[in-house]
């Protein structure tokens, strides 16, 4: 009757039916192997324990969490104060060894410049001679010496300020 009143023939509508029906069993059979997958999860992480122990497990953890945290807050500090300390340690370096006299070869004599982050050290300058060795230190403040440098003492200086 109602296959007259529509105009369809009624083997479609058994047939759009049992395909249906065929769908909702695969999608039953899938949604079986999820559910048996999953319960096999939950068994292995739950084998052995009971409620007590998991919680127990659970407050460890959370203690060492909060353990690395404290850990993670005294290593930024700690980095912190080393990089403050990284600003007045010598960082730059220049030396220039020379012949300080023309009868005198090996270039024995050297001009070595220090500097920290902001440009402020000294200059030691070695000189070899027959009677001696005499060394000169002249302080750098911003990258310039108050008292006038030999040419050795500027290349060592410009070559720390390069760096």
């Amino acid at each position: 009757m109602i296959s007259e009143l529509l105009g369809f023939d009624s083997d479609y509508i058994i047939l759009g039916l049992a395909g249906m029906t065929l769908l909702l069993l695969l999608l039953w059979i899938v949604n079986l192997v999820q559910i048996h997958s999953l319960k096999k999860k939950y068994k292995a992480f739950m084998n052995g324990k009971d409620a007590k122990s998991l919680e127990e497990v659970l407050l460890k953890k959370l203690e060492q969490i909060d353990s690395l945290i404290a850990a993670n807050s005294t290593n930024e500090v700690n980095i912190k104060k080393l990089f403050e300390n990284m600003k007045f340690t010598f960082q730059k370096v220049g030396l220039v060894k020379y012949d300080a006299f023309n009868e005198m070869g090996g270039k024995l004599s050297f001009s070595l410049a220090l500097l920290n982050e902001s440009e402020d050290g000294f200059v030691l300058n070695a000189v070899h001679s027959r009677e001696g060795c005499y060394t000169y230190i002249k302080e750098i403040i911003g990258g310039n010496s108050i008292i006038s440098l030999a040419d050795e003492e500027k290349e060592a200086l410009d070559m720390a300020k390069k760096q």
